[in-house]
């Protein structure tokens, strides 16, 4: 089990509480500026500066001593927007030559098809929050990447073309209810030589790149799904 990212209320508050003082900082300097006090503007700026450094170290130490980490089947991993509401885990594994009539054919010989479990943890949840109430999972980046350093993105169209084929496929972007979970099916078009393939499934880096410990961080190492 593996929270992105850890310690999620701490990091979330931190960077919050340095946006805002930057922001007051840089405030104060742009107020002093234009009613000539210099002192003020000074100020301001020494605070803005001081708080942005600070949390540019810590940012940039948590990144260069991160650790790469791969999750066996089935082990969830939990993505956590201060509440770490939902996990997900690859629950299968397979080899497919084709995905059913008038779907695309693989340049590697086979197509790699995972099943990724979305669960809407009810643990997570405070007894005052309403349990009918749905969550949507923000949007996610997702491919299979191997130890030669090449990229797999997930085939766009196999979707359409396993569910002609009779296998039920949920969208990730779908709401869950507490409790709640659903399958989907990710198509890639990797070798079979491919060195270790693993999944990788996070979030988009704009929206959490920032935050301190975070895999969507630049030079972060990430939190990948073996896949056997």
């Amino acid at each position: 089990m593996v929270f992105v990212p850890p310690n999620a209320a701490f990091v979330t508050l931190a960077f919050l509480a340095a946006a805002l003082l930057v922001a007051a900082g840089s405030a104060c300097a742009l107020f002093g500026l234009l009613s000539k006090r210099p002192r003020s503007a000074v100020a301001g700026a020494s605070v803005a500066g001081a708080v942005a450094l600070a949390y540019g170290i810590v940012w940039t130490g948590a990144m260069l001593t991160s650790r790469e980490q791969v999750l066996a089947q089935g082990e969830p991993k939990y993505f956590c927007e201060i509440d770490c509401h939902l996990a997900y885990a690859v629950t299968r594994v397979e080899r497919m030559a084709s995905l059913g009539a008038g779907g695309p054919a693989p340049a590697g010989g086979s197509f790699l098809v995972v099943t990724m479990k979305t669960w809407f943890d009810p643990s997570t949840i405070s007894p005052r929050r309403p349990r009918d109430v749905p969550l949507r999972p923000n949007p996610r980046e997702i491919f299979v990447g191997d130890n030669d350093g090449h990229r797999y993105p997930a085939l766009p169209g196999a979707a359409a073309a396993l569910a002609a084929a009779g296998r039920v496929s949920t969208p990730m972007s779908e709401p869950l209810r507490p409790g709640e979970s659903y399958e989907t099916i990710l198509v890639f078009d990797v070798p079979a030589d491919a060195r270790v393939p693993r999944l990788y499934v996070g979030n988009v880096p704009a929206e959490s790149a920032f935050l301190i410990g975070h895999e969507s961080a630049p030079l972060a190492k990430k939190t990948w799904f073996l896949l056997p």
